[in-house]
């Protein structure tokens, strides 16, 4: 468990002593439900990362709903984006994607709408993170969702990251955007689930 859930946890075990102390058995249950509960979202279980000098890692957990090309137009400036929904059962912990530098970070007040809205991307609040190394230029947004209210960067401008190595989270329901070179080969598919760290979306060339 992650040192950001104690800010949670403690208040809803110290409501839950003073409800058996007042002998409110029932809602002294509920709080100690609620404390075990987020517990369990802020969970941060073991990863073993994938070897290898070019691949690159799912930097959450959760179900990939889009795969798509974006337009050399766009604020990024084209590439590939592949798009992680993560529900509130999901691992919300965020993991860098490869070896690397932040080279940019950037908070974006927005939206609050559903997380597996192709909107959300657009619109919601969210950081986003660009990331050098392997030879190659990574943007991770984290994107809050209708639930998620904040969204949380460890990381600063010139931190050396590991892959897999944990760069934030997002707080209950969210999505993480992904955003790759054209040149990276990508291997998962749209209804994939993937592990943050762990699981392998493509290699770099």
């Amino acid at each position: 468990m992650i040192s950001d859930a104690y800010r949670f946890v403690i208040p809803l075990l110290a409501a839950a002593a003073g409800f058996a102390y007042w002998n409110f058995p029932i809602a002294a249950i509920v709080m100690v439900l609620a404390a075990g509960f987020v517990c369990f979202f802020f969970r941060n279980p073991r990863r073993v990362v994938p070897p290898g000098k070019n691949v690159i890692v799912s930097p959450a957990d959760g179900k990939i709903v889009k795969i798509s090309r974006m337009p050399a137009e766009s604020e990024t400036g084209g590439g590939q984006q592949i798009s992680i929904f993560l529900s509130i059962f999901d691992v919300h912990v965020n993991r860098s994607p490869i070896d690397g530098a932040v080279q940019k970070f950037q908070y974006k007040r927005g939206k609050f709408k559903v997380a597996f809205d192709d909107d959300a991307s657009r619109l919601n609040e969210q950081n986003v993170i660009t990331i050098f190394g392997q030879g190659i230029e990574i943007i991770v947004k984290q994107v809050a969702g209708l639930i998620a209210r904040r969204v949380v960067c460890w990381k600063q401008p010139g931190n050396v990251l590991q892959r897999g190595e944990l760069i934030g989270l997002i707080r209950f329901g969210s999505r993480v955007d992904v955003i790759l070179p054209v040149n990276v080969k990508i291997g998962v598919r749209v209804g994939d689930r993937v592990r943050g760290g762990s699981s392998i979306l493509g290699e770099s060339s």
